[in-house]
């Protein structure tokens, strides 16, 4: 198992690490504002923008994979524009797989910030405007740290659910070594050779890694609890 462990190319694990923080990072970036402003507002729309955002939650991957791939080919708009204008191609890359993947991974990072910011009591904001709060002033220095473990629960299931991507990532960023072959294809490949040596230490990797971030999220939800009670006594 150590040999095996020794020459095993530890470049898909790379990969995977670089993607999920990258897109755990910008999809942060896009759904804590986002969040914050569908928990608060309501509008004509609504319902059909939060339908939009959950739709990867019941679509099979490899639907979304296919219409991706259209979406992001140089044959479309975007995709010609990119290639056109930048010199850049979104399919078949390390750039395509950010963009599929902020996609694939939006509804995980979205979902426990909206129902966190739900959880706050209007009277809370209510007391941030009458102190004459700011917009960005109420988000990151009222609303987010009130709702920490519900941000710390979006950011590890976001980035542990890029991590684990296998069959979008195929079908927009395909096998190619160094770029877009991650993990979960890696994995995928050796079982389709037969060498399940490599399988089952790439797997079992995966599984140890997986099990460290739930381990590190859960004593971090218990040591808040604790210091909650705590304060409460």
């Amino acid at each position: 198992m150590f040999e095996i462990l020794s020459n095993l190319d530890y470049t898909p694990f790379v990969i995977s690490l670089k993607l999920s923080l990258i897109a755990t990072f910008v999809l942060f970036c896009i759904c804590v504002p986002l969040a914050f402003f569908m928990a608060r507002k309501n509008f004509r729309g609504k319902s059909v923008i939060e339908s939009i955002i959950s739709l990867p939650l019941v679509l099979p991957p490899s639907v979304l994979g296919f219409y991706l791939l259209v979406f992001l080919s140089p044959y479309s708009v975007l995709g010609e524009f990119f290639d056109k204008h930048f010199g850049l191609r979104l399919v078949f890359n390390f750039s395509g797989l950010v963009i599929a993947s902020c996609i694939y991974s939006l509804p995980f990072m979205f979902s426990p910030l909206v129902s966190g910011f739900r959880s706050l009591p209007r009277s809370l904001f209510w007391a941030c405007d009458s102190l004459g709060k700011g917009y960005f002033s109420k988000l990151f220095r009222v609303a987010l740290p009130a709702i920490r473990h519900s941000l710390l629960s979006a950011l590890v299931i976001c980035f542990a659910h890029t991590m684990g991507e296998f069959g979008v990532v195929l079908m927009i960023g395909g096998s190619v070594s160094e770029q877009t072959k991650v993990a979960s294809i890696a994995i995928y490949e050796a079982t389709e050779t037969l060498d399940f040596a490599q399988a089952h230490a790439y797997s079992a990797l995966m599984l140890l890694f997986s099990f460290a971030v739930l381990l590190i999220m859960h004593f971090f939800g218990r040591k808040r609890r604790k210091n909650t009670s705590l304060n409460r006594l």
